[in-house]
């Protein structure tokens, strides 16, 4: 085992040691924080979040970063409701908008491997770029053209577990499997570690990168897809802001900012550590403001403890 996976387990091990202590303290401090209703309340809200955020564990793995998963998140929901308005049936829809975003993360791999343009700087651009294709697809409206049933997808229930949820834990496990137990995975490990010996061992670095990117957006869209479908519409002004926290829950779980070094299921944790913070608030009455400032200080945190990792 590495210094950089040693590093990367024992960051996960704090930050369950926390998540203990904090579940402990709102336990006793906020009301009905320990109930079964709560524990699945969180699992909902949080659940799209955690479907990218698994993703994006594999892009900084990798190297690199996506700032524009958020407002993929609203242009994929205004895609489907443009979509479903135009006469698309809608179980067309849903594959077309994921393939739309797979596209749209192997754009930004080919951009980073072929032409040297740094994701930083194109999911820059797709932050802002996007955004503004999902007002332009609504005319700057909530497009509402989907049918009662659609509801399920976002809102439903399956055993009493909220849908969402479950596809939450499905993509935890596939994504799971593929960095751990494939050589695919073990490819993006050693792409973040060191990608130009990676590339004279005889793996293709650039398709590693551009796979990785496009199903990072995959999911992305995918998120979208079942947040129009909780919210029963199109609305260009959804996600703001989630690739920050979706990032901080990828840190906070141990995965190293300088690529190499990270696990999927510390991804699990910081998804679960972050929700556990905002639901805590939201039962204590802490003001919005406050909720902002503890989340913005959740990421700094966060980048802290990846430079401690490196140090």
């Amino acid at each position: 085992m590495t210094l950089q996976k040693v590093r990367a387990h024992l960051g996960t091990a704090i930050m369950e040691i926390v998540l203990l202590v904090i579940c402990v303290a709102l336990a006793f401090t906020a009301p009905n924080f320990f109930t079964l209703d709560n524990f699945l309340n969180i699992l909902r809200s949080e659940s799209l979040k955690g479907i990218i955020a698994f993703g994006m564990t594999m892009v900084i793995i990798s190297g690199d970063i996506d700032l524009s998963v958020g407002s993929l998140v609203a242009f994929s929901g205004c895609l489907m409701a443009f979509l479903t308005k135009a006469g698309v049936p809608i179980p067309v829809g849903i594959p077309l908008t994921m393939a739309m975003g797979a596209c749209i993360g192997a754009f930004t791999g080919v951009l980073r491997t072929k032409f040297r343009v740094p994701t930083f700087i194109t999911t820059l651009a797709l932050l802002t770029g996007l955004r503004g294709a999902a007002l332009m697809l609504t005319g700057g409206f909530a497009l509402t053209p989907f049918p009662e049933w659609y509801n399920f997808l976002g809102g439903g229930y399956v055993l009493g577990i909220p849908f969402p949820a479950l596809i939450f834990i499905a993509t935890f496990f596939a994504v799971h499997f593929l960095m751990n137990y494939t050589p695919f995975g073990r490819a993006v490990y050693a792409v973040g570690g060191n990608a130009e010996a990676t590339r004279l061992s005889g793996i293709n670095v650039a398709r590693v990168r551009i796979i990785v990117l496009g199903l990072t957006t995959m999911l992305a869209a995918l998120a979208g897809v079942l947040l129009s479908s909780r919210m029963q519409a199109g609305d260009p002004t959804v996600a703001q802001g989630w690739e920050l926290d979706i990032i901080a829950a990828v840190i906070v779980g141990g995965t190293s900012l300088n690529g190499g070094a990270g696990k999927i299921w510390g991804t699990l944790i910081g998804v679960i550590f972050i929700g556990v913070i905002v639901n805590g608030m939201t039962l204590l009455n802490v003001p919005v403001y406050g909720q902002y400032m503890v989340r913005g200080a959740l990421i700094l945190t966060a980048v802290m403890l990846s430079q401690l990792q490196k140090k």
